[in-house]
């Protein structure tokens, strides 16, 4: 089928008209400022040494403190085995991610007539959900107005599905109930009977869900890492003939917005040919790396997931303190890291080698940087028997990244933005 109109994501959430009629389904995303991204950091640190201070004057609440996931330096993260429980129906509780640093957003809709959500487009989950009437932890009028939230008394096309939707983050429980309802995507892509989830408490995403852009999460991710056995968004319009291809890819803009487009590729935002990898298994969007290197650090081979639901490019702890200890940055209690400013120029390039061919993201380009806070933009993270090393935004802004559904490959290309 053939589409001519598309979303487009300004300061109003306002949709817009296609250019061309290629079959392609195009959504806007818009990028979070780095001055938003260091400002949260900060203040997060703080929050941080402020809970540290208070254990140091209180030994009472020592181990509660050293038990935080912020001040272990890493998110607690579910291995392998936890989350094929999940898939097989073992288990509807899991440790996942930590959205507080997502920089990209862009809009959906939900119901009949539609009714708006901004969200996350996220390769490294699998579920789409968005807040309910009522929902408990899902933000304030005085903070970014709110949040969105889901009437389904107002949609003629609801269907009560009623399964507990439960998730466990590093600082709490996200919880609610599965339903039923259309999901449009670009207006007028409608995808029938979408099984989505109404969260009625979302307290487990803390402040920096409170305090984000954001409403809810559309998981990219393939149906193995799906709670609730509901077939993603993406596979539904496969299913029902919404698409050309059986492939995504985004174009992320740099301090800009960026583009997700569904149903192929568009080969104006890409420049030579696509450099393809095969998924070392089709769940997460994870693949082999031959090597990853940074002035005199080699990890040899190791794995990765390319993750457009995580900023920053992540890898195991001791790697990272080696990488983080050659550039002279510093490490903090939320177990990110800062630099000099004044170093940037000097800072070498983080090559990825994939497939025989490095994929280098310019030394400069590893720092977040607002004002006189430069934040480097690699974390340590440890994720029992699971991938080594996360390709985040940092990673795939440099490069037109496509993820192909049907054949279990990403593929690479140098971008023409």
């Amino acid at each position: 089928m053939k589409y001519s109109l598309f979303a487009v994501l300004s300061a109003l959430s306002s949709f817009t008209t296609a250019q061309e009629d290629d079959g392609l389904i195009r959504m806007k995303v818009m990028k979070r400022s780095n001055h938003e991204m260091v400002a949260q950091h900060l203040e997060r640190e703080n929050k941080a040494l402020l809970m540290a201070l208070d254990a140091k004057n209180n030994p009472a609440d020592i181990t509660l403190v050293a038990s935080s996931a912020s001040l272990r330096g890493a998110a607690q993260q579910p291995s392998f085995e936890e989350q094929l429980a999940v898939a097989q129906g073992k288990s509807e509780s899991v440790t996942i991610k930590d959205y507080s640093n997502a920089q990209y957003y862009g809009v959906l809709e939900v119901g009949s007539p539609p009714q708006e959500f901004t969200v996350i487009f996220d390769t490294g989950s699998s579920n789409l959900w968005v807040p309910q009437i009522n929902c408990k932890n899902c933000g304030y009028w005085f903070m970014n107005g709110g949040k969105h939230k889901f009437d389904h008394s107002k949609s003629t096309t609801y269907v009560v599905d009623g399964t507990d939707f439960h998730i466990q983050y590093g600082s709490g429980d996200v919880k609610g109930s599965f339903s039923v309802d259309d999901v449009t995507l670009a207006q007028d892509i409608v995808i029938k009977g979408q099984k989505f989830a109404e969260v009625s408490d979302a307290g487990g995403l803390g402040m920096g869900y409170t305090l984000g852009k954001f409403d809810g999460i559309m998981g990219l991710g393939f149906e193995g890492l799906s709670l609730g056995n509901a077939e993603t968004v993406f596979k539904n319009a496969m299913d029902q003939g919404l698409v050309n291809e059986g492939k995504f890819a985004f174009a992320l803009g740099d301090n800009k917005e960026g583009e997700l487009t569904f149903g192929g590729v568009d080969k104006s935002k890409f420049k030579g040919e696509i450099t393809w990898v095969k998924l070392e298994e089709p769940k997460y969007w994870q693949i082999t790396l031959d090597n990853v290197s940074a002035g005199s650090y080699s990890s040899g081979k190791t794995n990765g997931i390319v993750d457009s639901g995580t900023s920053l490019i992540t890898g195991p702890s001791l790697e990272i303190q080696k990488i983080a200890a050659s550039v002279g940055a510093q490490a903090n209690l939320l177990g990110q890291y800062t630099i000099d400013c004044s170093k940037l120029s000097s800072l070498p390039n983080l090559d990825f080698t994939i497939n025989g061919k490095a994929w280098s993201v310019p030394g400069k380009d590893l720092v977040i940087q607002s004002g006189g806070t430069c934040l480097f933009a690699m974390m340590g993270m440890d994720i029992p028997t699971g991938p080594k090393w996360i390709l985040g935004d940092v990673f795939m802004r440099k490069f037109y990244t496509v993820f192909d559904y049907e054949n279990a490959q990403v593929g690479f290309a140098e971008p023409t933005y």
